[in-house]
């Protein structure tokens, strides 16, 4: 299979083209023919013009690659291993959504001959490719994993808007259903994995390994988030204090803050599912998530008392929140928990206005229901700076004075501004 690849007799078909699936599409098709497929065709009309519609790579990415996108069946027809890369969500009481997934795996169905591959990437629980996903393709395409076609899984490790640690220098763990299928699978993915793969034991293994990554890191800042409240009660500064634990050699260095996004707010939910449906209640788990998630309102609340505190007409009071998109310097809206905290303020009546450089004000509206505003005010009650896009690292004291009054609480969740601001109230996590 590796060298029909690599002499493009045979072609790699990847499946969702987001901000995993594209990536790793046009890697393999600087050293290989690739067919990219997603069912969006807005979104694959500007692939097919250099565009990412994720907004994560430049024109520059897509040259020098030998790639169709498409949203045809009949295209996709030509690959022989299929990596597929979909979005895994979770629904509104944080069941996992398999819906994108599954509706792959039936394409996967149509399309599967005897002697191709299927990989996936989407973030899942250990046991859903083969247990949920496996069947699926079977029973659609009358073919047997194992005699007739392999199958794999390989976790994706893309971090939006990282620009250091990227598809081709992070280790890549790759599994397969037997050791043939691992070792082709593992070799394919070292065409374009510089810093290599890490051969996981089974699918499984390689299932669980991508969710405690998130997990992991929830747990971490769950704890900072929890010291966070503390410390507010203490009176001092939680980043100083981090500055001063972290000079020990063993300090892992995490920050409170916000948990959104389709990875670390979303993952351990799999997680946790997996394990109630074996008959264990996670502890930890579940407590890291409930923290995690209360922080939006515990945010908001700062800013109510504040205006509670400082203003006659409450329901006249003005807030402003800088940053909308779910991390720094990206486009990204899904999952953002800063409209926790906007949802909250406005559940009080309070007037609240949106500013962000990166997002898009028409998603905002469909998504949460909100607007960009095109105009500053000068007379902000609160300005919140919720995300730390790069932009607004260079504003100063003055910019905050000009657009707020002089009562006014200035929220820095991560700390940006601080010891940089002395004119008015200041509060960061």
């Amino acid at each position: 299979m590796l060298e029909q690849i690599k002499t493009k007799e045979k072609k790699v078909g990847v499946i969702g083209l987001g901000y995993v699936g594209l990536p790793v599409a046009l890697a393999l098709a600087k050293k290989a023919t690739v067919i990219g497929f997603d069912i969006n065709e807005e979104r694959v009309k500007l692939m097919q013009n250099n565009i990412d519609p994720s907004k994560e790579l430049t024109t520059e990415d897509f040259e020098g690659c030998d790639i169709t996108f498409t949203n045809q069946l009949e295209v996709l027809k030509q690959a022989s291993f299929f990596i597929v890369a979909v979005p895994t969500p979770v629904y509104a009481n944080n069941v996992p959504d398999l819906t994108a997934v599954k509706k792959a795996s039936e394409t996967v169905g149509k399309v599967l001959k005897k002697g191709d591959y299927v990989v996936f990437e989407s973030t899942v629980y250990p046991g859903c490719t083969e247990d949920d996903c496996l069947p699926v393709i079977e029973e659609i395409s009358g073919l047997k994993m194992g005699i007739d076609f392999k199958l794999g899984y390989s976790p994706e490790r893309i971090n939006p808007g990282d620009k250091q640690h990227t598809l081709h220098n992070v280790i890549k763990v790759v599994s397969g259903c037997d050791e043939e299928s691992l070792e082709v699978i593992a070799d394919v993915y070292s065409l374009v994995v510089e810093a290599g793969v890490h051969k996981a034991t089974s699918i499984k293994v390689a299932e669980a390994s991508k969710i405690i990554e998130n997990t992991q890191r929830d747990m971490n800042i769950a704890l900072m988030n929890e010291l966070s409240q503390i410390f507010d009660r203490v009176g001092i500064n939680t980043y100083e204090v981090l500055e001063a634990a972290g000079t020990k050699w063993n300090f892992l260095k995490f920050s409170p803050g916000l948990v959104g996004g389709h990875c670390i707010g979303v993952d351990p939910y799999y997680l946790t599912y997996k394990a109630s449906d074996l008959g264990y209640t996670s502890k930890l788990i579940n407590t890291a998530r409930l923290i995690n998630d209360s922080m939006g309102k515990y945010v908001a609340e700062k800013a109510i008392q504040h205006i509670i505190a400082t203003t006659e007409k409450v329901k006249e009071a003005k807030v402003l929140v800088m940053g909308t998109t779910f991390k720094e310097d990206v486009s990204d809206i899904r999952n953002s928990k800063v409209a926790n905290i906007i949802n909250h303020i406005k559940s009080h009546f309070i007037n609240v206005d949106i500013v962000d450089p990166h997002a898009n004000s028409e998603e905002l509206h469909e998504e949460y229901g909100y607007h960009l505003i095109d105009n500053i005010a000068n007379d902000y009650d609160v300005v919140i700076v919720a995300v730390a896009h790069k932009d607004y690292y260079s504003l100063t004291q003055l910019y905050f004075e000009n657009i707020s009054k002089s009562t006014a609480l200035i929220i820095d969740l991560k700390g940006i501004f601080r010891n940089k601001i002395n004119s008015r109230a200041y509060w960061s996590l």
